[in-house]
């Protein structure tokens, strides 16, 4: 079990997200230093629920799916949001996946946060 720190990591890396943008669990767990937590990342973000400043619809799995979206108040919440942000979705998929992939590990270094 990951500790309460490693909640709050994560949530803060999922805060500073681009809009219209897009990362992975995988991704958030390596920057994190623990790149086998990936269902842990998206356990925490399930937990956010109604925590309006955490941008967990940007958080799709290594494909570009949408695999969080039954975690919204509807399944079609999550596509509308990114759609909103100018990501284009189709089939649940993340139309330009790798494109639009924000990757922490090169976007931040552990000590600029």
């Amino acid at each position: 079990m990951k500790s309460i720190s490693f909640s709050v990591d994560v949530l803060d890396v999922v805060r500073l997200i681009p809009y219209g943008r897009v990362t992975t669990y995988g991704a958030i767990a390596a920057y994190l230093g623990s790149k086998r937590s990936s269902r842990t990342v998206g356990w925490i973000l399930n937990s956010t629920k109604g925590i309006s400043d955490v941008p967990a619809h940007r958080v799709v799995n290594r494909n570009g799916l949408l695999t969080g979206k039954r975690h919204f108040k509807s399944f079609t919440t999550m596509s509308k949001l990114l759609i909103d942000e100018g990501v284009n979705v189709e089939n649940d998929l993340v139309v330009d996946f790798k494109q639009l992939f924000w990757d922490p590990n090169l976007a931040l270094s552990l000590t600029s946060w």
